[in-house]
């Protein structure tokens, strides 16, 4: 990471509006923080405080001033700074207005990276981030004392006081928190591009405006830091000729590594932890054995349980159609039954169909997008049909994912696995991808 230039003015005194708190505590850790720093905050969100009780509790003890239930201008306004939740559009109409005044504002993520005196790696990419951050932890907490975080896990501004020169903080970054990075002008020393597909398009419009958010992961790197890049995606592997540092590539040519998470995907995300590690000076003896201990995430192709000789995995954190391409591609052919749909970004649905009708024993969609996937499917079986003799694949509507658990559990058979890889976000139906996946374990393990 480039240098400081100056460093950051201290928020001790200043009026500070922390847009969004969150039901499952997403402005939590800024605000605590804020607070210790002698700042005085204001937390404003538009839900009600009935429904961010947990959120409110973990703010015990901290002197912060909540207005809940609907945003006042004047908390926009009327204040030195304003940290905004990346995941909020800058036309949302009361930023608009404290942007078109000139308010300052910045970002968690930009607070942590102006004031962190550790090494850092940073991850992005459309699929496969969370995993491959998970990776270099592991294997970097092999040699260094490391913290991971980002976009993953809890907030790390609470650590900073703890984080040394020596610290490894692994970081996954969205496009939204890499969007705003310009502001401080900083990437990380080590920076990893996993791959680049249609997401977020809801957001950024075109897959142009997507991959310039991606680049700025490394676009204030300097002539020591490394960029990691998946030689497999021709995108990602062509912004080689805008590093400003030395180029690292990583592909699924190598030898193999011992894992115990499924998949060739995984076999993937294993190299681009290795070439991570490599850069950071940790031999390949050591990230072998600490990947053949990684145990996988959450949501993230988890089994959750067998039952009458089916498998059931919760890979509720797959938003995207390319996620869900992976996730069917680890299994046996014929032998899935898929939980499809959710929220709509926007992006088309046309290669997830093939690889439904080539691959699946069935498909229950459900959610904003369920007619969407549907078509396609329908579509790609038309253009595909099945051999003769070979059961035709079943294509069942849900109402909700209980309804959809339920069908899917009746359609499989006993050698079957039935998926639920959404390939969409969920907040057409829930609060977020953990929530979903929460409640497809519940309904699995409780009701089948």
């Amino acid at each position: 990471m480039s240098p400081a230039n100056s460093q950051p003015a201290s928020l001790r005194n200043q009026r500070v509006t922390v847009i969004g708190l969150g039901r499952f505590g997403g402005g939590v850790g800024v605000t605590r923080w804020l607070c210790a720093q002698g700042a005085r905050v204001t937390v404003t969100d538009k839900a009600p405080a009935e429904q961010l009780t947990d959120s409110i509790a973990a703010l015990d003890g901290c002197d912060a001033q909540l207005h809940l239930g609907g945003h006042d201008e004047r908390d926009f306004l009327d204040t030195d700074l304003l940290i905004v939740n990346p995941a909020v559009p800058k036309d949302q109409p009361q930023l608009a207005a404290a942007l078109a005044a000139g308010v300052n504002w910045t970002t968690e993520i930009n607070l942590f990276l102006e004031r962190c005196p550790g090494r850092l790696v940073g991850i992005t990419g459309s699929v496969g981030k969370s995993t491959t951050t998970a990776m270099i932890g592991t294997v970097l907490s092999r040699r260094f004392p490391t913290l991971v975080g980002g976009n993953i896990g809890r907030s790390l501004l609470d650590s900073l006081g703890e984080i040394t020169p020596e610290h490894r903080v692994v970081l996954e970054l969205s496009s939204f928190q890499l969007e705003d990075l310009p502001r401080v002008g900083r990437s990380p020393h080590v920076a990893l591009v996993t791959n680049l597909r249609p997401n977020h398009l809801d957001r950024h419009g075109t897959m142009a405006a997507y991959g310039d958010a991606k680049k700025n992961l490394f676009r204030f790197q300097g002539p020591n830091d490394v960029l990691v890049l998946n030689r497999e995606d021709p995108i990602v592997s062509s912004w080689a000729n805008e590093a400003r540092g030395r180029v690292a590539f990583f592909d699924s040519t190598g030898e193999p590594f011992e894992l115990s998470v499924p998949g060739s995907h995984n076999q993937l995300n294993a190299a681009a932890a290795w070439k991570v590690a490599e850069a950071c000076g940790v031999d390949r003896a050591t990230t072998a054995d600490a990947l053949r201990t990684f145990p996988g995430l959450p949501h993230r192709l988890c089994l959750v349980t067998e039952k009458h000789g089916v498998r059931y995995y919760n890979d509720s954190k797959c938003t995207t159609p390319d996620g869900a391409i992976v996730a069917l591609q680890s299994l046996p052919p014929r032998t899935a039954v898929l939980i499809a749909g959710g929220y709509d970004k926007h992006v088309g649905f046309e290669s997830l169909a093939a690889v439904i009708a080539e691959r699946a024993r069935a498909l229950v969609v459900l959610g904003a997008t369920a007619d969407q996937i549907r078509t396609a499917t329908e579509a790609a079986v038309t253009a595909s049909p099945r051999a003769r003799g070979e059961s035709p694949l079943v294509i069942e509507p849900a109402t909700d994912l209980r309804h959809a658990t339920h069908l899917a559990a009746a359609l499989a058979r006993a050698g079957d696995s039935v998926l639920l890889s959404p390939a969409c976000a969920s907040w057409d139906m829930f609060v977020n991808y953990e929530e979903r996946g929460d409640l497809f374990a519940q309904i699995v393990r409780e009701e089948l």
